[in-house]
């Protein structure tokens, strides 16, 4: 075996690491194959004679590569979630060696934690993945970011907070594998009633939630509802409400309350505008965005895996609100 042949096989044996760190870091299965693919090319035009670290130097590759591709997506304001499947998706697909292994990676990270790690910036994004679930000590991951050791500790320390705060815990990654090894949804924050949702589940809902109305799947929005479930709106909610179309589909629109998942179901039914993904103080929920800003939001409660509440706030003030879309 020559000295390419060894390093093209090396490389084979960091594919799953790189492609998980990359995934974790841009958030889109094709583009983390994109950003293996250039760490490779890049490997071939350098001296690899010398290095001593060779899955070190592979992980600092990647990640250079996969914070250029996502400084480029931030400045053009582009999702980091994977988008609808397009050709391209289907091509990488088409091309994986490991179709099971490629699900387990995508199952591995919830929606919750992509929530979070959009609000980030792209240092703050790559330090806290490389550090915090994958290990890279901070001397590797400054010269990465453009910073001292310290002040990548300081980027990974403002992500950690934020996950903190949303009452989710990021587990290390398994080396060998590149797959999280501990179960699949943290527990609910302390101090949290038994049977309500960790913000990892509570993501999910409004996922599902948003899903559900927008293609006016009554059944699909009646099993994620409780039967007693109560919406509850303030008074400029229900006048935005008569005005975008909000519940008109039960022929009385938006009121300030409205009980019983029936009633519910069918006011947000096939809504005739669209909510997006939000953080509202720190909670997924939705917003109501008008030529980006915000101008109502929806917060959710969760218990015993079914939407309790809904509370829909045209009176922002005072609510820490970042749209996620």
């Amino acid at each position: 075996m020559n000295e390419n042949e060894w390093l093209a096989a090396r490389f084979e044996t960091d594919r799953p690491r790189l492609r998980a760190v990359a995934y974790r870091v841009l958030g889109s299965m094709a583009e983390a194959d994109d950003a293996v693919q250039e760490a490779w090319l890049r490997v071939t035009r350098s001296d690899a004679s010398e290095v001593e670290n060779m899955s070190g130097w592979l992980t600092t590759i990647v990640a250079r590569v996969s914070l250029n591709m996502l400084q480029s997506r931030k400045s053009r304001r582009e999702d980091l979630v994977d988008a609808p499947e397009t050709d391209h998706a289907h091509r990488r697909e088409a091309e994986s060696v490991d179709p099971e292994q490629e699900a387990l990676l995508a199952e591995s990270v919830g929606a919750a934690m992509f929530l979070i790690l959009d609000t980030l910036t792209p240092a703050e994004r790559l330090a806290f993945v490389l550090h915090d679930m994958f290990a890279v000590p901070f001397e590797e991951i400054a010269p990465i970011v453009d910073r001292t050791p310290a002040a990548a500790r300081q980027l990974a320390s403002r992500a950690r907070r934020r996950f903190q705060r949303q009452g989710l815990k990021p587990e290390a990654v398994d080396m060998d594998r590149g797959l999280d090894t501990a179960a699949k949804t943290p527990p609910a924050p302390a101090g949290n009633p038994a049977g309500e949702a960790s913000q990892a589940g509570k993501a999910d809902f409004v996922h599902a939630f948003l899903t559900a109305s927008r293609e006016g799947d009554f059944e699909a929005l009646l099993a994620i509802l409780a039967p007693d479930i109560v919406v509850r709106a303030d008074h400029a909610a229900v006048q935005m409400g008569m005005a975008t179309g909000i519940g008109l589909a039960t022929g009385a629109g938006l009121t300030e309350e409205m009980r019983g998942s029936d009633a519910v179901t069918r006011a947000f039914s096939k809504l005739s505008w669209a909510p997006v993904p939000a953080l509202i103080d720190g909670s997924a929920g939705l917003a109501y965005v008008r030529d980006g800003v915000a101008h109502a939001v929806f917060r959710f409660d969760i218990a015993e895996g079914l939407i309790t509440n809904i509370d829909i706030r045209a009176d922002l003030t005072g609510l820490d609100i970042i749209i996620l879309n």
